[in-house]
């Protein structure tokens, strides 16, 4: 499974980019949240959709 957190930005673009600010960081976390929720979601609807195919 593909971490969120892993960062493979290079040292040298690391040390000499200004950091993002907090509506930059806001922006990043609402996207992150939003693919989490909806991945999720996916997972109970393809569960709930299984059980309901075992009941037969």
């Amino acid at each position: 499974m593909k971490s969120n957190y892993s960062n493979t930005a290079q040292l040298k673009d690391l040390m000499t980019v200004p950091p993002m600010t907090a509506a930059q960081h806001a922006e990043v976390m609402r996207k992150r949240i939003a693919h989490r929720r909806m991945v999720e979601e996916a997972k109970d609807l393809k569960r709930a959709s299984g059980i309901q195919f075992e009941k037969r």
